[in-house]
């Protein structure tokens, strides 16, 4: 067939007429598609990151000082600190001693261990102020697998709070930076003396000086907390200090003008020493609260 010829010409013209719906249907389902896509596609990812956690804003890692031998009171603390989980901040809590004596120590701890790995056994002897804080500070950059913006001391007769604390924390700087309960109990200025041993935090940096610096290495043996200051105010360090009173204390009645009245804005509680303490304290700050009722709790206090 001569494609020059006038009947060819209009076949093609029919062709093309007939087609023009379908081109111009195809060209309206892509520019449907290409807008749907352009203004639907970030409410889907919007969607998408609110149904995952936003990342964490800092971490810091809570060192509870204890003895081997109290299993009570680490499964006890593991029930306070399980159930409390900020959500803008990543908290890792182990417990922390000096090097096992006994073999029961070393089966029992071994099983805890392997259940909940939140235990640290330093290269030390058992003592309260011959170099045991000393230990914990200077080995932390040599033996954990990441670095931490915040470490915290704590005892484990202290009841800490987690998200006042960590929302405390959270607008502070991470470097140069010491924060606690500052002695003596009625100063308010954080670079008189030093923090109480209930719970003090210091930034990595300074973790990490202690590690290094001969400061600290020569001078162990005493009251460890106060140490800690001293160490500090020598080498020139933590020029960032802040004592948060009155929201860390000692427990109603243990302490003189360190203790006063539980209130609601509270950090920590110090000083807990008996199960009627802490009873009183879990029921203040209700720690229950979450636990719905069902058949299987009979007899529970809502």
């Amino acid at each position: 067939m001569n494609p020059d010829k006038p009947g060819s010409k209009m076949n093609q013209k029919r062709l093309v007429f007939s087609m023009l719906p379908l081109m111009v249907s195809a060209l309206l389902i892509a520019i449907f598609v290409v807008f749907n896509l352009s203004v639907k596609t970030p409410l889907f990812y919007s969607s998408n990151l609110q149904n995952h956690p936003s990342p964490k804003q800092f971490s810091l890692l809570i060192g509870i000082l204890t003895r081997a031998d109290n299993y009570d009171r680490r499964h006890f603390l593991r029930l306070i600190y399980g159930i409390q989980s900020p959500p803008f901040a990543q908290i890792d809590i182990k417990f922390v001693f000096c090097n096992l004596t006994k073999q029961e120590q070393r089966v029992l701890i071994s099983l805890e261990i392997l259940r909940f790995n939140d235990i640290i056994i330093l290269n030390c002897f058992e003592n309260m102020n011959n170099g045991k804080t000393y230990t914990y500070f200077s080995s932390l950059p040599q033996i954990l697998s990441q670095s931490y913006d915040y470490v915290m001391k704590a005892d484990d007769d202290v009841f800490l709070r987690l998200l006042p604390l960590a929302l405390s924390l959270q607008p502070l700087p991470r470097l140069d930076l010491y924060y606690g309960f500052v002695i003596p109990c009625q100063s308010m200025n954080p670079f008189v003396s030093y923090m109480s041993g209930m719970g003090f935090v210091l930034s990595w940096d300074l973790v990490e000086w202690i590690a290094s610096s001969d400061i600290p290495r020569n001078d162990t043996f005493g009251p460890e907390d106060k140490l800690v200051g001293r160490w500090l105010n020598v080498g020139q360090k933590a020029r960032n200090r802040f004592s948060n009173k009155p929201a860390m204390y000692d427990y109603p009645g243990t302490n003189g003008r360190c203790s006063h009245e539980l209130i609601p804005d509270t950090i920590a509680v110090h000083r807990l020493k008996r199960w009627d303490q802490w009873l009183a304290v879990i029921r203040y700050f209700n720690v229950t609260k979450e636990l719905k009722a069902a058949k299987l709790y009979h007899g529970l206090d809502f």
